[in-house]
């Protein structure tokens, strides 16, 4: 397996989630200063979660699956399919690119809590024995989980000492409408696998009116913090949701509009980062 098929496979169009949540939004929470720039242990890890972690995300879930994935006409072209006879391959990289990094987590009580949460729930959403995805609102706890652990490991490394409790809760309701909102397109695919997820439980509108309400409670609850982050993204993902309703769930034209949202949401972290920063330098 060459390196070009596993960043393929590390899906680069999401690489930012996890490295902006952890070297961004993390590490600006703990309103310390910008000090930390200058730490290589930030450094370290955001390289690291800029990609290892995303082969250990999407390696995994490639690996385990497969059944689902070849029923999928998009992962024969926007994304991959990885036969069984490559998952051993597959399995090495991960390994070789995620082992080493653990070398450098500091020994710290809520650095290593928060980095073996990240693990766990990037391992297990898609490994069994626990095989999160295949269990509707479990599977949305375990995807979101993994990226607020990503930033809470940021807000300690970069010196905060609180339980930062307001973020925590509105990063799981946006990374549960996120999760939840993209298992939509797949639901006829993953019903042909008898894969159940939270888009088949709930069905597509509403399923995309529950995305519609977390992403409007999010951001009511960072309001006092961040107000002009929080009113854009209110109305930006209203917006999307509104669009997405009125759209048949097996259609190009929903696909599409998915296809919209790693610019839609690297663009929104680009505007709670300034605003952090803003508040971190005024």
């Amino acid at each position: 397996m060459k390196l070009s098929e596993v960043i393929k496979i590390s899906r680069p169009r999401f690489w930012l989630y996890e490295a902006a949540t952890f070297g961004i939004i993390g590490t600006l929470s703990a309103h310390t200063s910008l000090n930390f720039l200058t730490n290589s242990s930030f450094w370290i890890f955001f390289i690291y979660f800029l990609i290892p972690a995303n082969i250990l995300i999407y390696g995994i879930n490639d690996i385990f699956d497969y059944e689902t994935d070849k029923l999928n006409p998009k992962k024969q072209s926007y994304e991959a399919l990885v036969v069984p006879e490559r998952h051993r391959t597959l399995w090495i990289w991960i390994i070789a690119t995620n082992l080493p990094f653990l070398l450098f987590v500091p020994h710290t009580t809520p650095l290593i809590i928060s980095f073996s949460v990240f693990l766990f729930c990037a391992t297990f959403y898609s490994a069994p024995p626990i095989r999160a995805k295949a269990k509707p609102l479990i599977d949305s706890l375990f995807s979101a989980g993994h990226y607020v652990a990503t930033g809470v490991f940021g807000y300690y490394l970069a010196g905060g000492t609180d339980i930062p409790y307001l973020g925590i809760i509105a990063g799981m309701m946006w990374a549960i409408a996120m999760h939840a909102y993209s298992a939509v397109p797949d639901i006829d695919a993953d019903k042909d696998a008898h894969l159940k997820t939270i888009a088949i439980l709930c069905g597509p509108r509403t399923t995309i009116i529950f995305c519609w309400a977390l992403y409007v409670g999010s951001a009511i609850l960072i309001f006092p913090i961040l107000p002009y982050a929080s009113i854009i993204g209110a109305c930006v993902y209203s917006y999307f949701m509104a669009r997405s309703y009125k759209l048949p769930y097996n259609s190009e034209a929903l696909f599409n509009v998915y296809k919209y949202f790693p610019t839609i949401n690297s663009a929104m972290g680009a505007i709670l980062s300034i605003e952090l920063i803003a508040r971190l330098i005024l």
